[in-house]
């Protein structure tokens, strides 16, 4: 009977780890970071700190190679539609976002419209005008990903908000070659 029950417990902890080994392939962290020099030596080609290098994953998009680089301190991707119809940008850069400071910071271009925020999560859901996006502080670094509201609905930007992660090697390798639309 102990021997039964013994072979048993690993079979009933089997469907625990299988859902968490999805659940961290569905967060995009199915490699480790990108080697420290490696991340370190691209940042420094594209002007920016390594700790601002993000990728994120969404399900019929992909990375738009000739975006990936650096605009006004932050480092920026774009992400397109498989068949290029619409596209959503990655901005990562220093700073913070309270419920106070939330409408009071631009909302990408978009300057002369009132941002009107809303927290969902551990992010923020901002809109002004026709642009809409989610901001994600992590650890001293703001995560936006941002598309125009007509074009990119808000259920793709959360997905790609939640997918944000650090590079990986195959990750990083892409952001640097000319893969133009490789997957992430």
């Amino acid at each position: 009977m102990i021997q039964a029950a013994r072979a048993l417990l690993p079979l009933l902890l089997l469907p625990v780890l299988l859902t968490a080994c999805a659940a961290d392939k569905e967060n995009g962290s199915e490699g480790a970071t990108a080697d420290s020099a490696d991340l370190d030596a691209a940042a420094r080609d594209w002007g920016i700190s390594s700790e601002l290098v993000y990728v994120t994953k969404v399900s019929g998009y992909t990375l738009f190679q000739q975006s990936v680089g650096a605009y006004d301190d932050e480092f920026v991707a774009a992400y397109r539609s498989e068949k290029g119809a619409t596209k959503f940008g990655l901005f990562v850069g220093r700073g913070t976002m309270t419920e106070e400071s939330c409408p009071k910071q631009p909302l990408g271009e978009v300057s002369d419209k009132q941002v009107t925020c809303e927290h969902d999560g551990d992010a923020w859901y901002r809109k002004a005008g026709g642009s809409h996006e989610y901001a994600v502080p992590d650890g001293g670094v703001m995560i936006r990903l941002i598309a125009d509201a007509d074009k990119v609905d808000r259920a793709i930007l959360r997905k790609a908000a939640e997918a944000a992660h650090r590079p990986d090697d195959a990750e990083l390798a892409a952001l640097q070659t000319g893969t133009d639309g490789a997957d992430t």
